[in-house]
């Protein structure tokens, strides 16, 4: 199991510096040493081998239909500061980690607007991704965990936001991965995907609730059909980043929407 360790944290770390290989752009607010935020959250995107060119491409529009949504750029403004911060990650198996978007920090529409412009351009349409790599939820959250450690200022909050359509099936055990998270205080929310496959994954939303999320009021959304992703994403990031979210106010948020399933 040393050995075992071992591999995955020489994977995670060596995954971690394709940070500083992401080309940086002007029209986005990138993140600086100092700089305070109510909310810091990493988007961690599944691209595994499950994951077909229609998800894909569902997941990078969800997101940024969300950011660009009058209701979360209100949310983002709602807090003390009136800014969070977001990072968008890509991840399959262990070591295969694809940072689109490094931390930057939103303080308003356009700069969410900027955000969701360049997860667009550096997201791929899927079509490369199959048999791509299996699914390491571990990797997913240790990677998260590694980045909002290295946010380089003040977060009130850091969430963990897990999309996918599948279960840990690489990697250590997920289970070691969500208290690791959750030593350090951070929330670990997820999102599941649906797909067509019976099996493991007929009860996706209790398999998140079980073994993934962690923290003060974590939840999952599940929404039962591809065209309600975008939404429940909106709706999802808007309870991330406002204050709605301490407390456990998720639940109320959702039920009352029968064609989102939220769980915790």
């Amino acid at each position: 199991m040393h050995t075992a360790n071992s591999s995955f944290c020489g994977a995670l770390t060596a995954a971690i510096v394709a940070l500083h290989s992401v080309a940086l752009s002007p029209d986005a607010a990138f993140a600086v040493e100092g700089d305070a935020v109510d909310t810091a959250v990493v988007f961690a995107v599944d691209k595994s081998s499950s994951i077909d060119p229609s998800t894909a491409q569902l997941q990078l529009n969800g997101h940024a239909e969300a950011l660009r949504s009058a209701e979360v750029a209100k949310a983002i403004t709602s807090g003390p500061i009136g800014c969070v911060a977001v990072s968008y990650v890509e991840w399959s198996s262990v070591g295969k980690l694809d940072v689109l978007l490094p931390w930057t920090r939103l303080c308003g529409a356009e700069d969410a607007s900027n955000a969701a412009s360049l997860i667009l351009e550096r997201g791929s349409d899927g079509i490369e991704r199959r048999g791509g790599g299996r699914t390491s939820l571990s990797f997913a959250i240790d990677a998260g965990r590694l980045l909002l450690g290295r946010y380089p200022g003040h977060a009130g909050r850091k969430v963990i936001d897990i999309s996918t359509n599948g279960i840990n099936n690489d990697g250590l055990p997920v289970s070691d991965s969500r208290a690791r998270a959750s030593g350090v205080g951070y929330i670990v929310n997820g999102i599941a995907v649906s797909r067509d496959e019976p099996g493991l994954t007929d009860d996706l939303p209790g398999y998140l609730e079980n073994n993934v999320i962690t923290g003060a009021g974590a939840f999952v959304v599940a929404p039962s059909k591809p065209e309600e992703y975008a939404i429940a994403l909106r709706r999802k990031l808007v309870l991330e980043i406002s204050d709605s979210q301490a407390g456990g106010a998720a639940d109320g948020q959702y039920a009352s929407n029968s064609a989102l399933q939220t769980v915790r």
